[in-house]
C-alpha cells in the first residue's frame, strides 16, 4: 500500500525535519531554492501535504490542481499572506505555521537593523573599504542615538513585545505602540497604546512588526510618511506590503525622513535597479529576520510536525484558525 506524499517546495531544508517526514510519507523535495509556480503546479497533483515558505503562492488554482488528496499546507513562517485562506476553507485544507519559535531571533534582527540604520554602519563600512575614511570632520558619519528617543512599535504581538523589552534597555524616553488591545507586558515597560497616526507623528524610530492583511496593507502610506519627523527612521521586519514603497522612495530621495531599515520589501528579491539600492540612507537585508541556524531548524521541525499531526488526525502544534 502506497504511503501519502509530501511536496517540500524548496531544497536545503534541515535534514532533521525531512527525516521526520520520511518516516511517515513519501517525500519529494524540489531541487530549487525559489521554485516557480509552474513547477509547483507540475509536482503538486496527488500530494497529501505541501511544505512551503512565503515565496510560494498557495492559491485556489494550485489547490485544485493538487486534487482531493491535499489535506494540509505547512508554511515555514509566521506570516501566511501567501496562502488563500478562502480557498483553503472551501476545500477543507488545514494550515500549519511557525509562530513563537522565531520571536527572539526576529527581535534581535530588528534591533540590529535599527542600530545599523540610525548609526549609518553600512555607509561607514563602505567608506572604509573605498577610501572615504580620510580628512574626516567632527560630525562625519554621525547618526542619531537611541537613548532618550521616542520609539513606536506598530503591532505589539510576541515579536513587538520582545523588541520593546530589548529597546527599553537603551534608556529610551518614551515607548509607543499600536495594537487591537492593551498589552499589559508592554504597559509594564512604560508603553503607551496610541493610534497609528499619533505614533508616526511622535516617534523618532518607527518599527513595523505587524501581520500583512487587507487592513494593514500600506499602513504606512504617503499621508503617514508626511506626518513623520524629518529625522525619523522607519524599520520594517513584517512584510513589504505594509509600506507604500513608491511613497517611501520619494520621501527618502527628498530627505523628508531620516532613513529606512528594511528586511522586507516589494518585490522580493528586490530588483537591482530599484532606487532603494542606490540610497545611502537605506539599509537593506534579504528577509533574514529569523535567520539563525537554531531558529530555522526549529521552524522546519515544527512545520514537519504540523503536517504529521494531520496524518494522525491529532491536534496540530500550531494551526491557523479560519
Amino acid at each position: 500500500m502506497s504511503r501519502p506524499k509530501v511536496l517540500v517546495a524548496m531544497k536545503l531544508v534541515p535534514e532533521i525535519a525531512i527525516d521526520l517526514l520520511r518516516k511517515r510519507f513519501d517525500v519529494e523535495v524540489c531541487d530549487s531554492i525559489l521554485v516557480t509556480q509552474a513547477e509547483l503546479m507540475k509536482k503538486v497533483p496527488g500530494k497529501f501535504a505541501i511544505f512551503c515558505s512565503p515565496a510560494n503562492k498557495i492559491d485556489e488554482e494550485l489547490i485544485k490542481t493538487a486534487g482531493p488528496s491535499l489535506k494540509v499546507v505547512g508554511t515555514i513562517s509566521v506570516g501566511y499572506d501567501h496562502v488563500d485562506l478562502s480557498a483553503m476553507k472551501k476545500y477543507g485544507i488545514r494550515l500549519g505555521y511557525t509562530p513563537d519559535v522565531l520571536t527572539e531571533t526576529v527581535a534581535e534582527t530588528t534591533v540590529g537593523l535599527l542600530i545599523a540604520t540610525t548609526r549609518r554602519f553600512f555607509e561607514a563600512n563602505h567608506a572604509v573599504k573605498t577610501g572615504g575614511w580620510k580628512d574626516v570632520t567632527l560630525l562625519w558619519m554621525c547618526g542619531r542615538g537611541i537613548r532618550n528617543s521616542v520609539v513606536g512599535i506598530v503591532g505589539c504581538g510576541n515579536i513587538g513585545t520582545s523588541i520593546a523589552k530589548k529597546l527599553k534597555a537603551f534608556e529610551i524616553s518614551q515607548l509607543l505602540y499600536t495594537s487591537r488591545t492593551e498589552k499589559p507586558a508592554v504597559n509594564a515597560l512604560g508603553g503607551k497604546l496610541v493610534t497609528i497616526d499619533e505614533l508616526v507623528e511622535q516617534s523618532d524610530f518607527i518599527i513595523l512588526s505587524i501581520a500583512l492583511n487587507e487592513d494593514t496593507k500600506f499602513i504606512i502610506n504617503k499621508e503617514r510618511i508626511a506626518k513623520m519627523k524629518s529625522h525619523a527612521v522607519l524599520v520594517n521586519i513584517g512584510r513589504g506590503g505594509l509600506i507604500d514603497q513608491d511613497a517611501l522612495i520619494e520621501a527618502l530621495q527628498e530627505n523628508r525622513i531620516g532613513g529606512a531599515g528594511l528586511d522586507v520589501m516589494t518585490p522580493e528579491p528586490l530588483p537591482l535597479d530599484s532606487p532603494l539600492m542606490k540610497m545611502d540612507n537605506v539599509v537593506l537585508l534579504p528577509h533574514i529576520g529569523s535567520a539563525s541556524v537554531e531558529t530555522r531548524t526549529e521552524m522546519a521541525i515544527l512545520t514537519a510536525n504540523n503536517i504529521i499531526a494531520v496524518l494522525d488526525n491529532t491536534v496540530m502544534p500550531k494551526e491557523v484558525q479560519f
